[in-house]
């Protein structure tokens, strides 16, 4: 048999079974290609150290930020969503003990350059891939600003990541506090509803949704919460089963 025909027949069959797979498997949950983060970040504090709740110091002039799930030395696109003021920073490290309730460590630097809120820091976080045009242009002055940063103390940096004009004043807009925990987002809701029953049998928390996005698309959700420690408290309950990428969601 000719071997180009003997691996379109491989490749037929493969593909069959994996579509088999997929209208027999109730279980499916979407699963993002490039990973992206929605939630609260640790700004650095020297204190933080002292007090043991990070294991490692970082640079507060600098564009880096601590991940434990991100490859070290990739890129990320972090964003404030209240302005949606975004800078490009570093994984300089992803073995830092830290909370997993914090999406990343940022530096006090980055933070400003966002305009956070140091009581509510909530970001989007997204990894660019080393290929990203958005990284190649931006890398010439990323290290070029990291160059400055080492010499200027973090209250006289004035230089803007994405080239864009820096207010004179840092305005941060007060709002509501309303978040909600996203466990995963699931193609049946019979999944999502197993998911549910799950959380509550295996977990203290009763407080649980299904949010339909689409006909094949079902978001299993907790809360919604208006208290910061409240919310902590029920990310540090859900830990136990092990999810892979839980976020924190605003205003949902």
């Amino acid at each position: 048999m000719n071997f180009k025909k003997f691996l379109l027949i491989i490749s037929v069959f493969f593909l069959s079974a994996c579509n088999q797979f997929d209208q027999n498997n109730k279980s499916l949950v979407y699963i993002d290609q490039k990973y992206s983060n929605a939630g609260f970040t640790l700004i650095y504090e020297d204190k933080l150290k002292k007090e043991k709740k990070i294991s490692k110091k970082i640079d507060n002039r600098s564009l880096l930020i601590f991940h434990n799930k991100i490859k070290k030395n990739s890129f990320v696109k972090i964003t404030n969503p209240v302005n949606n003021k975004s800078i490009i920073a570093e994984v300089i490290s992803n073995n830092v003990k830290f909370s997993s309730f914090y999406n990343s460590v940022i530096t006090q630097r980055i933070a400003e350059e966002l305009s956070l809120d140091p009581k509510e820091p909530y970001i989007d976080l997204v990894l660019i891939s080393k290929n990203s045009t958005f990284v190649a242009k931006k890398a010439k002055t990323f290290d070029e600003e990291k160059n400055v940063a080492e010499k200027v103390p973090v209250d006289g940096i004035t230089i803007d990541n994405l080239g864009k004009e820096k207010d004179k004043e840092i305005k941060i807009k007060r709002h509501k506090f309303l978040y909600s925990i996203k466990i995963a987002d699931f193609y049946y809701r019979d999944s999502a509803e197993n998911m549910v029953n799950r959380i509550k049998d295996e977990t203290n928390i009763k407080k649980s949704v299904i949010k339909k996005l689409s006909k094949t698309k079902y978001r299993v959700l907790l809360g919604p919460f208006n208290d910061i420690k409240k919310l902590e408290k029920s990310f540090d309950e859900i830990k136990v089963l092990n999810f892979e990428n839980i976020e924190i969601l605003k205003d949902v």
